[in-house]
Order: C-alpha cells, then structure tokens, then sequence
C-alpha cells in the first residue's frame, strides 16, 4: 500500500499533467481526496517534481513532430486551445501562442475553416452536479458499423460516459454503461433525461427503482425525462463537439473506403470495421473525453449557465454556488444491477472476431 506522500506526489503530477492550474489541483486534492496542501508547498512539490509550464519548455522540434502527428488523424479537426491542452498530456510543455502558431504553420486551410459558424442555443439551467444525466447515442458512425452511446451532467458538462460499441439499439448494453458510471462513481443523479428510443427502456426502470429504494424524502423532479432527441439540449449540443474534435475524422475515412469499392455495407463490411477500428475508436473517445473534462469553457454572452473547467465544477459544484445531488448505491446493489447489463469484451460478432484472428 502506497503511503500518504507517495499518494499525494503521484496525484499532483496526475493533475499536473491534466492541465489543471495549481489551484484548481489544490481543490481536488481536498475536496475529492482528503489531502490538504498549502500553495507554497504545492509550489516546492512540483519544482522537486521538475513540474513546470513556464520552464524547461519542450523542445521545438518534438512539439512540432507530436502536432503533425496529430494532424493526420482526428487531431486535424482540433482548435489550438484543444491542442495546445492534447500537448500537456502527451507529457509537452509549451505555450498556447506556439500551438496557435504552428497549427497556422501547418494547417492554415483547418485554421480557417474553423473560424466559421457559431451556433446561438437557448439558455439552459441546472441546480449542480448529478442533478440530471443527459443520454443519447450517436448515429453518424452507425452505417459503418461503430454506435456511440454518451451521457453528459447537465450542470457542469462532465462526460460520464462515451463509448463505442457494436450496437447501440440492445438496452441490455445501453444500461451496461449507466451501471458501470453509478459503479465507478458510487451512485446515480437524481434524474436521467434520454430520447424516446426503446434501448433507453431499461436504464429508464432501473433508475425509477434506485430513486424509489435511496431517496426518502420527497421530490418533485422525475427520476426519468423523455423527450425529443433535438430538446435534449446538452447532449445534442456536445455531439457537434464531438464531431468537430474526432467523429469527423472517421466519417471521412470511411467514406472514402466506400467511395473506393472497399465498403458495401454488409455484416462482414461491418464486422471487419469493428474488428480493425473499434478500439482505436474507443481509445480516442477516452482522450477525447479527457481533454473535455479538463478544458475551460469560455463565457459568452446571455447565458446563466456556470463557467469554468467540467472537472472542477463536477468535482467541486461549492466553488460554482451548487451542490452535488448525486445518489450513493452501495456496491451490493450495484452486484445485483450487473446482472441485468451485456458487457461485450471483443469489438465484432464472436464467430467474425474468430476468423479475423
């Protein structure tokens, strides 16, 4: 068992390499961990550590190789705030003016196309925190084979889930990743708003069963919304993120496949897309979660809605003026609800995932 500085040590370069400010780190550490460290400490930790942003910047050429890297895959669709944040947890440190500058350098065409169109969305409000779970899955990839399934809080824009899998339309795989969520958090918002497709049927009684058993005292707010895909506001907003960050990428590839002869869309078409691609998939979707959990989202005008990095206003709602709603379950129950998921370890059919081997 680690000790107490070992533990404190590795959480601080966790957060450190997050890209999370000195701050910010301090309010985990307290808040979520139990650790207290003052500022100054913190301050001679992370220089024992080697830890800096504004010294000993990475050399120019392996920030330059990392950024073309990035730019032949999805990282082609990224803004220099995004990448400038993928550079600090590859492990990089360099400022943002140098990302803004290369990716002019090198991606002048992206640069450009990204400075169109901005999107005007209704204003929204949430009480905090696991107040209230926006589902949804995500079709764009479906035709090839890979369905996306995510939910975002609605408070503080934190993804709790994002994955891709062989199908999106089994409930018994769409609950799979709500239970999995309340297993890694310890419990469940107070309301889960999703669209009216049927796979949403099982996490819909599963969550109305957990309001019933764990909260007592009365409250007004239904355990479960429905509502048209395009009044899921948070959720369908986020995909255009999505897309603009990664899922473009893959559309792109695929099509081309399919423009080239080499994509029909049958079973077999399908199969070999998920067996060659869909953890890749999976794995990029992690980072990509990542980078968005950690990023700040910028103030704009006439919008209620809090301001700040999705980790800290989920992990720490006090700052904001909000309060965590979240409903522990206990790890028994959470045995129990198990039972009901499909948990898929192989990325295609089984006899498919046989042959491809």
């Amino acid at each position: 068992m680690e000790s107490y500085d070992v533990r404190k040590k590795r959480l601080i370069e966790k957060y450190f390499h997050l890209g999370l400010q000195q701050s910010e780190i301090i309010t985990l550490l307290n808040g979520v961990h139990n650790i207290t460290v003052h500022p100054r400490t913190l301050k001679r930790l992370l220089n024992q550590m080697n830890l800096y942003r504004r010294k000993n910047y990475s050399d120019l050429d392996t920030v330059l190789t990392f950024i073309q890297e990035e730019l032949t895959k999805s990282g082609q669709l990224h803004g220099y705030r995004w990448m400038h944040l993928k550079c600090i947890q590859h492990g990089l440190t360099v400022t943002r003016e140098t990302v803004r500058e290369f990716l002019l350098l090198l991606d002048s065409k992206g640069v450009d196309l990204r400075k169109r169109k901005r999107l005007r969305r209704r204003q929204y409000h949430n009480s905090g925190p696991n107040s209230v779970w926006h589902m949804d899955s995500y079709d764009k990839l479906k035709p090839y084979g890979i369905c996306i399934n995510g939910a975002i809080d609605g408070f503080s824009r934190h993804i709790i889930w994002l994955n891709a899998g062989r199908t999106s339309s089994d409930p018994k795989v769409i609950v799979g990743y709500y239970v999995n969520s309340i297993k890694v958090l310890g419990g469940c918002p107070m309301t889960v708003r999703s669209d009216m497709g049927t796979e949403n049927g099982t996490v819909e009684k599963m969550h109305i069963a957990i309001r019933q058993l764990f909260v007592t005292e009365e409250n007004h707010k239904p355990a479960f919304i429905y509502g048209r895909s395009t009044s899921n506001q948070r959720i369908e907003s986020w995909w255009s993120v999505l897309r603009k960050q990664n899922a473009q990428y893959w559309m792109n590839l695929f099509e081309m496949l399919k423009d080239e002869g080499l994509y029909n869309g049958t079973f077999v078409d399908k199969s070999l897309i998920q067996y060659c691609f869909l953890n890749m998939i999976q794995d990029e979707l992690d980072k990509v979660v990542l980078e968005w959990n950690c990023h700040r989202i910028r103030n704009t005008r006439n919008n209620r809605a809090s301001r700040g990095k999705p980790i800290m206003m989920y992990q720490a709602p006090t700052l904001f003026g909000a309060k965590n709603s979240l409903i522990p379950v206990s790890q028994y129950i959470i045995l129990i609800l198990e039972e009901e998921c499909t948990f898929y370890n192989i990325p295609c059919n089984e006899d498919m995932n046989t042959l491809c081997k």
